[in-house]
């Protein structure tokens, strides 16, 4: 396959780079039942169209599974390569607390206020992990509040790509939202943050 249909237009895939990253004989390629079931990629597949509109750019999907220690060191080291390549565009995709019993997921500290309050402070201290840049601390993190963070293997192997790498970045959230404001137990809610990996500026002596 070399592109991806949309309704807005075809992106074309950057086959060059998905054949060297298939040589490293570390990535498993899905086939197209299991493709074709899988939703993330497809819904994202438009916006990436309209934003890039008018641009020449090329796509290297990769979806991220659960991964162990290792596995965040290995494939860490594999990507930090394009990381540091400034023409490279990291695109990561995960939403924040899924709260409710649907989800199987109830933690409120009624210290914080009403429970979406309780959801917002522990998002917040999700987000504070992620801006450590360290991967330890965030899932340490995930260790003790077991947030609902669908994509936070993600999220942790974005840390350990860029900890593997030489570039100097920061992370900066711009915008923090939920579905809904839970107020009662039988109430649910999805929370959804937006950030940017910038590039930290060398200090002029």
């Amino acid at each position: 396959m070399d592109e991806y249909e949309t309704p807005l237009g075809n992106i074309k895939l950057d086959r060059l780079v998905i054949d060297e990253l298939a040589k490293a004989k570390e990535f498993d390629v899905l086939d197209q039942e299991d493709e074709e079931q899988e939703h993330s990629l497809e819904l994202h597949l438009p916006y990436i169209y309209r934003m890039m509109e008018g641009q020449d750019f090329l796509l290297v999907p990769i979806m991220v599974g659960h991964m162990d220690n290792k596995a965040l060191s290995t494939f860490g080291k594999i990507l930090s390569k394009y990381f540091e390549q400034p023409e490279t565009l990291f695109i990561i995709s995960t939403d924040f607390c899924h709260w409710g019993s649907r989800f199987s997921y109830t933690f409120y500290d009624s210290s914080c206020g009403e429970i979406w309050q309780s959801i917002e402070e522990l998002d917040s201290k999700g987000m504070k992990a992620i801006e450590t840049l360290s991967t330890e601390n965030f899932l340490s993190y995930l260790k003790q509040y077991k947030n609902t963070i669908c994509g936070r293997h993600c999220v942790a192997l974005l840390l350990e790509t860029i900890a593997q790498s030489s570039v100097k970045a920061g992370v900066r959230f711009v915008h923090y939202a939920q579905s809904s404001r839970c107020k009662k137990k039988n109430d649910s809610s999805v929370s959804y943050v937006s950030g940017l990996i910038e590039e930290k500026q060398s200090e002029k002596s």
